[in-house]
C-alpha cells in the first residue's frame, strides 16, 4: 500500500464525494451528522439531503477533516475540526466552548481496507498534522459497547484512542470523552 493523508481542501472535494458513495457502507451520511441541529429524524434523512448539506458546508469553505489515500484512491475519511464548530456535539456532551480544542468525531474506512490497522495510522498522521499547525488539545468521542457493529463505531473505536495516548476525561457507560494534549506527543 502507498498510504498518504491529506487535509480536506477545495481540491479534494470530488475525492470526498467519491469516498462517500453508496458502496462505502455508510456513505449516505456525507459526514454531516454533527452538522445537523438534532438527532430527531436523523435516520430518515436521505443521502441526497445529506449531500446537499455537505455542499452547503463546502460553499461556506468548511473543510472539516482528512482523507486517507492508497496511492491516488481515497480509502478513508476522518472528521476533525475545531470542536466549537459542532454545536450538536457540544450540546450532547454538555461541553463549554473552548476554541483551543479540536474534535475527532468520525472515521470511515472503505470495507476492503478495514480491520488491518489503518485507523491507527490515520489517527497518528492527523495528530502529527495538528501538532504542526499548533493545535493544543484533541478530543475524541467513541461509542462504548460490546460487539458493536461497524456502523456503530463511526466515531472511532475506543481502543484506537487509548493506544494513541488519549486520556479518559469523562467516563460514561456509552459515550465517554477522551482527550490528548498534543504538545506532549513526540513525532
Amino acid at each position: 500500500m502507498d498510504l498518504k493523508v491529506f487535509p480536506l481542501d477545495a481540491g479534494r472535494r470530488e475525492d470526498f464525494f467519491r469516498l462517500h458513495a453508496a458502496d462505502a457502507d455508510g456513505g449516505w451520511c456525507f459526514c454531516v451528522a454533527w452538522w445537523t441541529s438534532t438527532w430527531n429524524a436523523w435516520g430518515m434523512r436521505t443521502g441526497a439531503e445529506n449531500r446537499q448539506r455537505r455542499e452547503q458546508l463546502f460553499q461556506q469553505n468548511v473543510h472539516d477533516g482528512y482523507l486517507l489515500y492508497d496511492g491516488t484512491r481515497p480509502i478513508g475519511w476522518c472528521q476533525c475540526c475545531p470542536r466549537d464548530y459542532l454545536l450538536k456535539l457540544a450540546d450532547q456532551y454538555k461541553l463549554q466552548p473552548d476554541p483551543a480544542v479540536y474534535a475527532v468525531t468520525c472515521f470511515l474506512i472503505l470495507p476492503a481496507y478495514r480491520e488491518i490497522g489503518l485507523t491507527h495510522y490515520f489517527l497518528k498522521e492527523i495528530i502529527n498534522d495538528l501538532r504542526r499547525r499548533g493545535v493544543k488539545i484533541l478530543q475524541a468521542f467513541p461509542k462504548r459497547g460490546i460487539n458493536l457493529a461497524a456502523d456503530n463505531v463511526w466515531t472511532g473505536p475506543e481502543a484506537v484512542f487509548q493506544k494513541a495516548g488519549f486520556e479518559l476525561i469523562q467516563d460514561d457507560p456509552t459515550f465517554p470523552i477522551y482527550s490528548l494534549e498534543l504538545n506532549l506527543i513526540q513525532s
